[in-house]
């Protein structure tokens, strides 16, 4: 699951990590848009619930300085020795420059320098030279863990897919379809052992279709017209079926975005139904070469964070097979 929930403020979750966990899940992991950071929520699951599984997903390759990246992801390893898992990736020029006054250039060969740096500095490895995109001077990390954690890359398209599978641990993939998950993972060809394929699925679990379809639709407005994901869309074949609502966007209509992305694309990027449903449709992802699938909660009409019983419940009926196959 995804965390932390929407609308339960951090000191709570403890009890949302209890459900999670008796519901039968066995991984939580974070984001890092412009809520909470990534490794905070982490941490609390680490203290409050240490059989769970924590990972990242995805921890901007720009936003920390390299030194403070690994600080951070170390810590986290000692706290939860061989439970964590480091994602990292791109993210995104609003992420990036907007939010964080970093200038967002070369992001494939800035991901893959700090990819190659936390490997050599989380094991424990003085790091002292030029990469392409920046120099380290001597860094080595004061308290480098035990167990230094698997690092997976986020990718989209062909050449981070193949970096990935070169160089990193395991992928995260989001913002796919379950059908599209075998073009991306016959990029990714030869892996290194162990190789994880993450990714994150975004869930509302509602049977009012047109409540869901409503919510995926801005949510499609949101990410699909920023252009690395626009251009993975593309490369998966969505050119005709996402090319109004490109114009549209392009052209200041924001309404007429809306209306152009077809039911059929929305029904395939934001799983809705029934709970029972929606595990049943996690499972294609899974049928299809997802090792990690990783439910995103989107809020429903009948279930609120504000009443944490009912979000129990549906967490538990999210889970149920899981926990029945544990």
């Amino acid at each position: 699951m995804t965390v932390p929930l929407g609308g339960i403020p951090l000191a709570d979750h403890a009890a949302v990590y209890a459900a999670l966990a008796d519901a039968g899940y066995t991984d939580v992991w974070s984001s890092e848009v412009n809520g909470a950071d990534a490794f905070t929520p982490l941490a609390l699951a680490a203290a409050w619930q240490p059989g769970l599984r924590l990972g990242t997903a995805i921890t901007p390759a720009f936003t920390r300085g390299p030194g403070l990246l690994a600080m951070s992801a170390a810590a986290l390893a000692d706290v939860a020795p061989g439970r964590f898992a480091l994602g990292i990736g791109a993210s995104s020029p609003v992420v990036v420059s907007d939010w964080n006054a970093v200038e967002f250039t070369e992001p494939f060969r800035r991901t893959r320098d700090v990819l190659r740096f936390l490997r050599a500095a989380l094991r424990g490895e003085t790091v002292d030279g030029a990469f392409d995109t920046f120099a380290v001077r001597r860094f080595a990390l004061e308290r480098p863990p035990a167990v230094p954690p698997p690092l997976l890359l986020a990718a989209l398209r062909p050449g981070m897919l193949r970096l990935a599978a070169a160089e990193a641990d395991g992928v995260i993939l989001n913002w796919l379809a379950a059908t599209d998950v075998p073009r991306a993972v016959t990029e990714l060809g030869q892996r290194r052992p162990q190789f994880e394929v993450v990714a994150r699925i975004f869930v509302c679990p509602t049977e009012d279709a047109g409540y869901a379809r409503t919510l995926g639709r801005r949510m499609i407005t949101s990410y699909l017209t920023v252009p690395a994901y626009a251009e993975f869309h593309r490369w998966l074949g969505r050119q005709e079926a996402l090319a109004d609502m490109w114009a549209a966007w392009a052209a200041g209509d924001r309404r007429g975005a809306l209306a152009a992305i077809p039911d059929e694309v929305v029904d395939a990027l934001i799983l809705h139904g029934s709970p029972e449903q929606c595990r049943a449709q996690v499972s294609r992802y899974v049928d299809a070469g997802v090792d990690v699938p990783v439910l995103a909660l989107l809020p429903t009409p009948e279930v609120t964070a504000t009443d944490p019983a009912a979000l129990a419940t549906l967490v538990a009926r999210l889970g149920r097979d899981a926990k029945e196959s544990a």
